[in-house]
């Protein structure tokens, strides 16, 4: 396989492109897209066989199963950063080894009902705590320790959008090349 034919399996939806400003109107889509994510996911996931579960959405890449599990594990650290910096000076935040997650048990063989209704609550207090922040809220700041770059809550409500979108687009392109 190329390697533009290996980019686009591992980003369909191309990468994340950060905004020139963070309006209103772009931060309220982000966090609509937010909100939305567990019931687009639970749409395109709920009826597929253990077999399809099982299926990676790329060569080397995660099952289906894998994705819908990573999803909870990285969208509650957002949850938890966001809460940090709310309450905290640009706190540090923990580094956690995404694919050493996926790569646990649960994330390998658990059901993937749990985890949808796990995301359904998630993304609603996720939603819920965004659509409250106040602009000097969206200013706050943490710190991550894996290059030591400083990130603003507004932005992390793009990236985010981005990533539930992300791995939303890897099962739509499989069941798509699949004919699920």
């Amino acid at each position: 396989m190329n390697n533009s034919a290996l980019e686009k399996l591992r980003y369909p939806i191309g990468k994340f492109i950060v905004p020139e400003i963070y309006s209103s109107d772009y931060l309220n889509t982000k966090i609509a897209e937010i909100d939305s994510f567990p019931e687009r996911l639970k749409k395109e996931v709920l009826y597929l066989t253990e077999k399809q579960l099982e299926t990676p959405y790329r060569q080397d890449g995660w099952t289906i199963r894998q994705v819908i599990h990573h999803c909870a594990d990285s969208h509650m650290n957002c949850f938890i950063r966001i809460k940090w910096a709310l309450t905290e000076d640009n706190p540090i935040i923990k580094f956690y080894h995404e694919d050493r997650w996926a790569e646990l048990h649960d994330n390998l063989t658990m059901p993937i009902q749990p985890t949808l209704s796990f995301l359904e609550g998630l993304h609603f207090r996720l939603a819920y705590l965004m659509n409250s922040l106040s602009e000097a809220d969206l200013e706050k700041t943490f710190i991550h320790p894996e290059n030591n770059k400083q990130f603003k809550i507004k932005e992390i409500i793009g990236t985010y959008a981005w990533h539930g979108n992300h791995h939303l687009a890897h099962i739509t392109a499989l069941k798509k090349q699949k004919g699920w």
